[in-house]
C-alpha cells in the first residue's frame, strides 16, 4: 500500500458521498495493490496544443480505506518519491478529521435523495483554511474531466475539496450494526437509504454551511455612566443605582468575505452598498442560520418572530449563561460567535502558589535565604508546605475581600477598582470556595513539576516559591550541571565515561535529598557500575552510609557479584540466596545480593536488625515489580531504606501503570494513587493526547533518567564493541546431573590411556557443556519441558525481554544444532519471532534468512557456530549472545564479526553466558586473566584438555560451590 503514495492521487466523488473513491495512477505505467480495484481512468493531460483527455490504467480504493495512507503521505511530503497530489489529499484528510473530532457533523440529503452527513457548520477560519487549501491544489489532483464539457473542463478545486471533506464525514458516524440497534437506520447504517421526504428538513439544518451567511452576536451595555466614578456613593450603592441593560445585536458576515460584517438591521433595510454585498438570499440564509442558533440557545428565539431580527434584550441570567462554558460552546457549534465590549475586563483566572511560608523559607524554619533560597540537605515527605490561591481579573490580581465583593454583587456586571467587570457569578462563587491549606512535600513537587493542580476536575496553573522553586528548577533537567561533577569515588577501580558521571551525580543528588530514582538507560550503558559507584560515594557521608540490598533476577546474581568484586574489590559482598542464607555479621558498607523469589519468601529476614534501615535498596530489572498488587512488589515495599533506586532498560513494557509501580516504589506518594494517576495522566497520554503526555513527562522526567545509545554524546562515548561475561547459577537439576557425570567419568578414566582416554575426556567435556546449556540437551529430550530447568535459559529470556523492548536485533550462537532447535521451540512458545540457521540449511534458504533478518522480519537469529561463524553479513544486529563457549577465542571472534564488520553503523555488544562454578567458569577465567596461557593451551580447543592429568582434569571439571 505504501507504494501508492508515489502515485498521482485523484478524488472521484459519488452519491452518496461515502461511496466516493480515491484513484491512484503512476505516470510510468500500471500500478498494483492487493485490495484495490483496477480501472481505466479518463484524465486530462497537457499537450503542445493545450490539453486532451486520455485513458490510463489506475487503481481505486474507498475513501475510508485510504485515510491512513494519505495521512502518511502528508507526513512524508518532503521525502523523495512522495507525490504532491497524495500529500495534498493528506492535508485535506487532516482538516476533515479535525473538524469531525470537534463534532462538526450535520445530517443532510444528497442530490440523489440519500441520507448523507456533511461537515459543518464551518467558522470563518475554517472557510479561509478550505479556500487556502483549494488554492494549493496541484493541477494533477483534479485532472478528471467533467462529463459533457467541450472544450474539456476540470472540477473547480474548492467544491471538489468540499466534496472530499463530506465523503470522509459521511462514513465516520456509521457502523454495520447501527440499523439493527437503532430503530431508524437513516444516517446510521452503511447502506444508502433514500429519504427524499427529509430534503426540506435537511436544507433547513444545513443551509449556509458552505459559503453562506454566518452570524455573530455583539453584546452591548446601556445605562452606565463611567463618570459617576468619583461620586461620594459607595460601590454597592452605585451598582444598585445603575441598572445596566444588556442587549445582543445580530451581525451578518458576507458569504464571499467573512471579514465583511454588517448589522442585521442594515441588511434588512437593504439601502446601503454594503447590504448589497450580502446577496439576494441574505435574509433567507440568515433566518435559517438564526433558527440553528436559537435551537442552541433559547434566548435568541424572540429574534425569529421579529420583523427585523436586529437585537434582543438579555437578562442578567442570560448574560451569565453567555459568560459560562456550555452556551458559548453550543453557539460556536451552531456557527455563531459572541463579541464582548472591549472596555470590560471579563475573565477571572485562578492559580496556586506553593512553597514555604514567610517564616519558613528553609525547611528547618530558620527563615534564611528568602531572596536566595538554598536547597534543603534532605527532604522530609512529611513536611507541610503552604498551598495558597491567587485570583485575577484580567491582568489585575484581586484580594479575598474583592472576591467577596464580586460575589456579593450577584450580577454579571460589577464595579471593581474603578473598572466595570463582566464576570460569571458562578465562577466567582466557585473561586470563593477555594481555601488555602497545607500540602505534603511530594504532593507539592507533583504540582510544581507539572505546573498545574486539579480543582473540581479542572486543572489550575501552579507556581513554586522559595527553596521549592529552586528545587523544581534543579530537578526539571536531570542532567543539568550547575557546577563541575564530583570525581568518582577513589575506591572505584574503573574509569567512568562522561554520561556515567552525569548519571552518578544525578543518582547521588536524588538519593541525598531523600528522593528515589529510576536509571533506565539502554542495556550496555553501564547501569551496574554506576550503581556500584553510587554505593561507594554514599559511604563517605554518615547520613547516607550503610549496606546496600540489591534485588535482581536469579540469573543476574553472579554478574552482580563479579562486577562488585572487579570494580570495588575492597567492598564486602554476600548472597542472600540458597540454603544457609543469613544477614549475620552484616557490615556498614556491604553489598547484599538476593533474588526476587527469595525476597518475596523471606522478606522478614531481610530487614536489618535493631530497627535499622538499609542504606539503599536497589531493584534491578525493576520491570519485575511492574504489577503493584503482586506479592513480589508488596514485599519489596516493606524494607526500610534511606534511598531506593530502580534499574531497568524497559520502564514501560505494556502501559503507564507499570511506570507508576516503579516510581511509586522509588518515591512513594509522588504520583498519587494509581487510580488518580490513570485519570489525570495515563489514560489521556495512552490515548494519544500530546498535552497529557508532555504533562506526564514533566512530572516523571526528574525521577527517571533515560539515555539511549543513539543519544547525542552517548554513542561517541561507547567503544565500537563491548564484551561482557554474564554469570549464571546452575539449577538444582543441572547441578545434580553435573556432579553425577563428573563422578562417573573420573571413575571411568582411571587407568586409561591413549586414544581411549582422549575419547572419554571429550565425552566428559561435551556432556558437561550440554548440562550447562540445558538438561534437555544432555538427556536428548526433543519435546520435554524447557522453562525453569536452566539458569542460562532464564538469563537468555531476561536479556531478550530487554533487548526486544528496545527493538534491537540479536544473534544467538550455539555450537550445538540440537540446542538451537530447543531455543527455537522455547522462544516460539513465548511469542518471539526467530529463525534458525545450521549446517543442514540449504544455501538458497540461508540467503533468504539473511535477507529477512537484515530487513527486520525476525529480530532473533539462532545460529550454529560452525555453520554461521564465517561468511555472513548480519550488520542489523547490535547484540551478539554466545549461549555456550567455544574454547578457541578466534572462533568466537569470527562469529561475533558477523555483526561487527564493515557496514555496521551501531555499537555491538557481545554477551557470553557462563555457568558459575563449572568448567565454563574455569575456562572463562583463563581467557580473562591468563590470555597468553589461554592462547597456548586452548588454541587448539578441546584437544589440549585431553592431555591433562587426572588431577588436573578433576580440578578443571569439579563443580565448585559459589560463595553465598
Amino acid at each position: 500500500m505504501s507504494q501508492l503514495t508515489n502515485c498521482v492521487t485523484l478524488f472521484l466523488p459519488a452519491d452518496p458521498p461515502r461511496r466516493s473513491r480515491i484513484a491512484f495512477r503512476h505516470p510510468g505505467g500500471a500500478v498494483e495493490s492487493p485490495r484495490a480495484e483496477a480501472v481505466e481512468l479518463a484524465v486530462v493531460v497537457p499537450t503542445d496544443d493545450g490539453v486532451e483527455t486520455r485513458t490510463v490504467p489506475a487503481v481505486t480504493l474507498p475513501v475510508a480505506e485510504t485515510l491512513p495512507l494519505l495521512i502518511r503521505a502528508h507526513a512524508a511530503r518532503e521525502e523523495s518519491g512522495t507525490d504532491p497530489t497524495a500529500a495534498f489529499w493528506g492535508a485535506a484528510t487532516l482538516l476533515a478529521l479535525r473538524l469531525a473530532a470537534e463534532g462538526r457533523l450535520l445530517p443532510g440529503v444528497s442530490p440523489a435523495g440519500f441520507d448523507a452527513w456533511r461537515l459543518g457548520p464551518l467558522t470563518a477560519e475554517d472557510s479561509t483554511t478550505l479556500a487556502d487549501l483549494a488554492a494549493a491544489m496541484p493541477p494533477e489532483a483534479h485532472a478528471v474531466p467533467l462529463p459533457g464539457t467541450d472544450p474539456v473542463r476540470m472540477p473547480e478545486p474548492r467544491p471538489l475539496v468540499r466534496a472530499f471533506l463530506d465523503a470522509i464525514a459521511d462514513g465516520l458516524p456509521r457502523t454495520p450494526a447501527a440499523p439493527l440497534a437503532a430503530g431508524a437506520p437513516a444516517f446510521a447504517g452503511e447502506e444508502p437509504l433514500s429519504v427524499p421526504e427529509l430534503q426540506e428538513w435537511a436544507a433547513d439544518i444545513s443551509a449556509g454551511i458552505d459559503a453562506g451567511i454566518r452570524l455573530s452576536l455583539r453584546i452591548e451595555v446601556d445605562g452606565l455612566s463611567l463618570s459617576d466614578d468619583d461620586s461620594g456613593r459607595g460601590r454597592n450603592e452605585r451598582n444598585a443605582g445603575h441598572a445596566p441593560r444588556f442587549r445582543g445585536v445580530l451581525q451578518l458576515h458576507a458569504p464571499d468575505d467573512s471579514s465583511l460584517i454588517a448589522d442585521a438591521a442594515e441588511v434588512w433595510a437593504g439601502t446601503s452598498p454594503l447590504a448589497e454585498r450580502f446577496g439576494s438570499r441574505a435574509r433567507t440564509d440568515a433566518l435559517l442560520a438564526l433558527r440553528r442558533a436559537a435551537a442552541a440557545w433559547s434566548a435568541l428565539t424572540p429574534l425569529l418572530t421579529a420583523a427585523v431580527p436586529d437585537a434582543v434584550e438579555l437578562a442578567d441570567e442570560e448574560i451569565a449563561e453567555l459568560l459560562g462554558a456550555s452556551v458559548p460552546r453550543a453557539l460556536a457549534a451552531a456557527g455563531v460567535q459572541v463579541h464582548w465590549p472591549r472596555e470590560f475586563a471579563r475573565s477571572l483566572t485562578s492559580r496556586a502558589v506553593i512553597g514555604p511560608g514567610d517564616e519558613e523559607d528553609r525547611p528547618d524554619g530558620s527563615g534564611q535565604g528568602r531572596n536566595n533560597p538554598q536547597l534543603p540537605s534532605q527532604l522530609s515527605p512529611d513536611a507541610l508546605l503552604r498551598f495558597d490561591w491567587r485570583f485575577a481579573v484580567g491582568d489585575q490580581e484581586v484580594t479575598r475581600a474583592e472576591l467577596d465583593q464580586l460575589a456579593e454583587a450577584g450580577r454579571p456586571l460589577v464595579r471593581l477598582r474603578d473598572q466595570w467587570v463582566l464576570i460569571d457569578p458562578q465562577q466567582v462563587r466557585a473561586a470563593r470556595q477555594c481555601e488555602d491549606h497545607k500540602v505534603g512535600t511530594l504532593e507539592a513537587l507533583n504540582a510544581v513539576l507539572t505546573g498545574a493542580a486539579e480543582r473540581n476536575g479542572e486543572r489550575v496553573e501552579v507556581e513554586a516559591t522559595g527553596w521549592l522553586e529552586a528545587l523544581r528548577e534543579r530537578l526539571s533537567d536531570p542532567e543539568r550541571r550547575e557546577e563541575p561533577p564530583l570525581p568518582p569515588p577513589a575506591e572505584l577501580r574503573a574509569t567512568l565515561r562522561d554520561y556515567q558521571l552525569r548519571g552518578l551525580d544525578w543518582l547521588h543528588r536524588m538519593t541525598s535529598l531523600g528522593l528515589g530514582g529510576c536509571l533506565a538507560d539502554d542495556m550496555g550503558l553501564g547501569k551496574t557500575i554506576t550503581l556500584i559507584a553510587l554505593h561507594l560515594r554514599r559511604q563517605h557521608t554518615e547520613a547516607t552510609a550503610g549496606p546496600t540490598l540489591v534485588v535482581c533476577p536469579a540469573s543476574l546474581l553472579g554478574n552482580w557479584q563479579r562486577e562488585i568484586e572487579r570494580f570495588a574489590p575492597d567492598t564486602p559482598v554476600r548472597r542472600f540466596h540458597g540454603p544457609g542464607r543469613s544477614l549475620e555479621g552484616l557490615r556498614e558498607g556491604e553489598f547484599v545480593l538476593t533474588t526476587y523469589g527469595t525476597m518475596r519468601l523471606d522478606a522478614a529476614r531481610l530487614v536489618p536488625g535493631d530497627g535499622e534501615a538499609w542504606g539503599m535498596v536497589v531493584a534491578d530489572e525493576a520491570q519485575h515489580v511492574k504489577n503493584p498488587f503482586a506479592a513480589t512488589a508488596k514485599a519489596l515495599r516493606t524494607f526500610p531504606a534511606r534511598a531506593r533506586v530502580a534499574l531497568t532498560g524497559t520502564p514501560v513494557e505494556n502501559n503507564l501503570s507499570e511506570l507508576w509501580a516503579v516510581l511509586d516504589w522509588t518515591t512513594p506518594g509522588l504520583l498519587g494513587r494509581l487510580g488518580t494517576f490513570r485519570r489525570q495522566y495515563a489514560d489521556a497520554a495512552e490515548g494519544g493526547d500530546p498535552v497529557a503526555a508532555e504533562r506526564l513527562a514533566r512530572l516523571v522526567r526528574p525521577f527517571l533518567l533515560r539515555r539511549h545509545k543513539t543519544d547525542p554524546g552517548i554513542a561517541p562515548e561507547l567503544p565500537p564493541k563491548t564484551e561482557t561475561d554474564r554469570a549464571v547459577a546452575l539449577t538444582t537439576e543441572q547441578a545434580g546431573l553435573y556432579e553425577a557425570v563428573v563422578r562417573e567419568s573420573l571413575e571411568a578414566l582411571r587407568g586409561t590411556a591413549g586414544f581411549e582416554r582422549r575419547g572419554l575426556v571429550v565425552k566428559l567435556l561435551t556432556s558437561l557443556k550440554q548440562i550447562c546449556n540445558h538438561p534437555a540437551q544432555y538427556l536428548k529430550e526433543s519435546d520435554g519441558r524447557l522453562p525453569g530447568r536452566s539458569g542460562k535459559l532464564e538469563l537468555l529470556d531476561e536479556l531478550l525481554d530487554t533487548l526486544l523492548a528496545e527493538e534491537a536485533s540479536v544473534l544467538v550462537f550455539t555450537q550445538y544444532v540440537q540446542m538451537a532447535h530447543l531455543l527455537e521451540r522455547h522462544l516460539a512458545a513465548r511469542g518471539v519471532r526467530t529463525q534458525c540457521l545450521h549446517g543442514g540449511t540449504p544455501v538458497v534458504q540461508r540467503e533468504e534468512m539473511v535477507r529477512r533478518f537484515q530487513e527486520g522480519a525476525a529480530p532473533v537469529f539462532l545460529l550454529s557456530l560452525k555453520a554461521a561463524g564465517t561468511g555472513l553479513n548480519l550488520t542489523r544486529a547490535s547484540h551478539v549472545i554466545h549461549y555456550d563457549r567455544w574454547w578457541n577465542p578466534a572462533v568466537e571472534a569470527q562469529a561475533t564479526d558477523r555483526a561487527y564488520r564493515i557496514g555496521q553503523t551501531q555499537p555491538v555488544q557481545v554477551h557470553r553466558l557462563i555457568t558459575e562454578g563449572t568448567i565454563e567458569d574455569r575456562i572463562a577465567d583463563m581467557l580473562q586473566r591468563k590470555q597468553a596461557l589461554a592462547d597456548a593451551v586452548l588454541g587448539s580447543g578441546e584437544t589440549a584438555l585431553t592431555e591433562l592429568t587426572d588431577t588436573e582434569l578433576a580440578e578443571l571439571v569439579e563443580l565448585r560451590k559459589v560463595e553465598r
